[in-house]
């Protein structure tokens, strides 16, 4: 298996703008703490390598995210499971081109990745929205508020997020309350990696 450190050259090899390093560090940080929340703590570092490559692709090809991943991800040397991993965070999307992702999230970790990629942002974007720009002291009910906002994130998409609550069988504040704690818990980890870059 590739590993974390590798991922993290590779994740750069394709991603510069710390916008997009930012939202892999915080992917791979939440998809580890689901990890070890879950039961699957002796996959933590598998996770969030899922995590951190999910989006590879996504700066110099978005108009193919999702298409582009496996080329990418091949020549980097990773495998099969984790190339599908990736690819299943955009089932059912239609991305740019016009294709539709067809590789459907199967394992816990796919749902979980599926469900919470796109809740991270909106998190993010609420968390810059307070006075102290952090998710340490975001209350559920705050967020449940900016996730009923139409007009806030408006890029994040509520359709995926309840599609991602659903495939895991969740409700939708079990997601949101769940991934606001893993960024909690985590956002000091991933400021401490950015500004190390």
């Amino acid at each position: 298996m590739i590993t974390r450190s590798e991922a993290f050259e590779l994740l750069k090899k394709y991603n510069k703008d710390p916008f997009h390093l930012r939202h892999a560090l915080t992917v791979e940080a939440v998809m580890k703490w689901y990890a070890n929340e879950l039961g699957y703590g002796g996959d933590a570092e598998y996770w969030g390598i899922a995590g951190l490559l999910h989006d590879i692709d996504f700066e110099l090809y978005p108009e193919e995210h999702c298409l582009k991943a496996p080329e990418l991800l091949r020549e980097g040397g990773v495998g099969e499971d984790l190339i599908h991993a990736v690819c299943s965070h955009g089932y059912g999307i239609t991305v740019g081109c016009g294709a539709t992702i067809d590789v459907e999230p199967v394992h816990e970790m796919e749902k979980v990745l599926f469900a919470a990629d796109e809740l991270t942002g909106l998190i993010g974007a609420a968390a810059l929205m307070r006075p102290s720009k952090s998710t340490k002291d975001m209350e559920l009910k705050s967020l449940k508020k900016k996730y009923k906002s139409k007009g806030f994130a408006a890029g994040c998409s509520r359709e995926v997020i309840e599609r991602g609550a659903q495939q895991l069988g969740w409700e939708l504040d079990k997601l949101l309350d769940l991934t606001l704690r893993a960024m909690a818990a985590t956002e000091d980890t991933v400021n401490a990696e950015i500004e190390a870059l």
